[in-house]
């Protein structure tokens, strides 16, 4: 019988099995941050056992409030700081050289096929765009993976999202990933982990499979994964090519090894799901719930008070072209607060270089420093009771950006759009009316 990509993980990585359904696997990495992981570092600390099982596979970055914005976050910092210093962790990314863990950890390489990793931290099923099993989890379960380098976990099962068909213009992973929220629900693949599969998924980019997989928690799951190829080969090159680690000769000799870790067509799915992404049109969330999905046309001239165009969802430098296309020559309306966050130092600095951060700056947005405060509503952007705001985020929980603030997720360039209409709008709106940015506001009321 054949297995599926996470099975197929968890056979090569288990250490044992203590009880019935309970695998304890290697791991390959562990990531940490300075909000969830100070709190294992402190109680490693006073149980006498403040060690690592190795400094090298450790990876650890200050990201969620950068920089520090009171003394709270200012002492989180510290401890992640000398932490690393103390255990001799040379993957630590400080104030300057960070940003938001999801986005410069696979962007440093750290992220391979067939890798187990984990992180305190709901996202991590990001980093399964590369086909590795990544979880976020609790402080205990952080703590032994610092100290043992291992992992307990239920075997998940899989639930395969087939993708077919062919994003038409102006649609992009963002929207495809809240269609499939819309469809399997918030709860659709608890304890599931979520195969992206198909046409649509072979022809994104790593970042739009990263948009992809990032989300999969939205769904209940464990993880997002993808399957590895060509693609996911070219973005790690740099690091596993003949420049880098030289792990590999060539292309070619990196795609066969990679792609053994792909499902088998025999692998037998818990459910199995298809969504044809040809009709798919730019999406929105309503209300307080991810899976609340409605065409973005439904909701058009909603008024919004803010947009955020940044997070571990869409602060990559693809995400950052497409807002700017849409922005290109224009001036944000004067009753919007436009905040963007590259999300990397790597992404600003090329936003930079291909005048992308002039065309934000141009068109009136304020650009903040490479994090995760918005999204979180932590800092650089959280909202007032009764506030909108359109969000490249990944949640519209209430109160998620701000007690009594409202988030409505959709895409980079839908977001770009709203912030020029000062309302809800689509790209094509502002493309074809070009009046509604002169004349949006006039007369506005909240």
């Amino acid at each position: 019988m054949g297995q599926t990509l996470a099975e197929k993980i968890f056979s090569s990585h288990v250490v044992e099995m203590p009880f019935e359904n309970t695998w304890v696997l290697k791991l390959d990495t562990v990531f940490c941050h300075e909000i969830t992981t100070p709190i294992a570092i402190t109680d490693l600390q006073e149980r006498g056992m403040d060690r690592v099982f190795d400094p090298r596979k450790i990876k650890a970055v200050i990201d969620h409030v950068s920089p520090a914005k009171d003394s709270k976050t200012a002492e989180q910092g510290k401890a992640l700081r000398l932490w690393a210093r103390r255990h001799g962790i040379e993957d630590f990314f400080d104030i300057g050289r960070n940003g938001v863990c999801h986005a410069i950890f696979p962007e440093k390489g750290f992220v391979r096929p067939g890798y187990a990793l984990v992180m305190g931290d709901s996202h991590t099923c990001t980093h399964g765009a590369f086909g590795a099993f990544a979880a976020g989890v609790g402080t205990t379960d952080l703590e032994i993976a610092v100290l043992k380098g291992v992992c307990a976990f239920g075997k998940p099962e899989t639930f395969r999202v087939d993708l077919e068909g062919k994003l038409p213009a102006g649609v992009f992973p963002k929207d495809v990933i809240l269609a499939v929220i819309a469809k399997i629900g918030v709860a659709g693949a608890t304890n599931k982990v979520i195969e992206f599969r198909g046409p649509v998924v072979d022809a994104m980019s790593m970042e739009g499979r990263m948009t992809l997989c990032n989300m999969a928690v939205e769904a209940g799951g464990t993880s997002g994964l993808c399957m590895p190829d060509a693609t996911t080969v070219e973005w790690l090159w740099p690091f596993i090519g003949p420049e880098g680690e030289g792990q590999f000769a060539s292309k070619e000799e990196a795609l066969a090894e990679y792609s053994r870790w792909g499902s088998d067509e025999d692998a037998i799915y818990a459910a199995r799901v298809s969504l044809d992404c040809s009709s798919l049109e730019p999406l929105v969330t309503k209300g307080y719930s991810p899976d609340n999905v409605v065409p973005l046309r439904t909701m058009k001239g909603t008024t919004i008070d803010q947009v955020y165009i940044g997070s571990c969802t869409n602060g990559r430098i693809e995400d950052l072209r497409e807002a700017a296309a849409v922005l290109k020559g224009r001036t944000i309306h004067p009753q919007v607060r436009g905040i963007v966050s590259p999300a990397t130092q790597a992404v600003y600095t090329a936003a930079v270089e291909e005048g992308i951060i002039e065309t934000f700056l141009k068109a009136g947005f304020c650009v903040v420093s490479p994090g995760c405060g918005a999204c979180l509503g932590m800092s650089n952007g959280v909202l007032a009771s009764g506030e909108v705001c359109a969000s490249t985020t990944n949640r519209n929980f209430s109160g998620r950006m701000g007690r009594g603030g409202m988030i409505h997720l959709m895409s980079p360039a839908s977001a770009a759009a709203a912030a020029l209409a000062g309302a809800l709008a689509t790209a094509a709106d502002v493309a074809a009316q070009p009046s509604i940015v002169a004349s949006a506001g006039q007369g506005r009321t909240k």
